[in-house]
């Protein structure tokens, strides 16, 4: 189900509550029709966010949460990651195309969401990402 304006989808940083943000994605994407490749764009990039905010920002810290909002504007579907973590620096990652990079585990999925999303915005500090996709 979609939320309401103002509303969020609030989760334990478990990764299998990542279902649950499957299903908000696949309930939004229904709402607004969206086509199959952008549906696909959305589910990885959003899910990659979540992830990030589970593990990176909150340490897979079940007592911690993390809270995915969703808005609609000027044809765009928009989704808010945002984690109880310290936050990180984010213009300062290190490129995973980089052949010193390859071979290395993390470092992908803010490389991932600035491909996938048409607009990638961190705020406070990290602990939130926006990301915003053309309808």
């Amino acid at each position: 189900m979609v939320p309401a304006k103002g509303e969020s989808l609030k989760i334990n940083s478990k990764s299998d509550n990542i279902r649950l943000v499957e299903r908000l994605v696949d309930d939004v994407c229904h709402t607004y029709n969206v086509n199959e490749d952008s549906y696909g764009n959305i589910l990885i990039a959003v899910t990659e966010a979540v992830n990030n905010a589970i593990h990176h920002g909150n340490q897979n810290n079940p007592d911690k949460f993390v809270q995915i909002g969703f808005e609609t504007e000027n044809k765009q579907l928009i989704f808010n990651i945002k984690d109880e973590g310290p936050g990180f620096d984010y213009q300062n990652l290190p490129d995973p195309t980089d052949p010193n990079n390859v071979d290395k585990i993390n470092g992908r999925g803010v490389f991932l969401m600035k491909h996938l999303a048409d607009k990638l915005e961190f705020k406070n500090n990290g602990q939130e990402v926006s990301l915003a996709f053309n309808n």
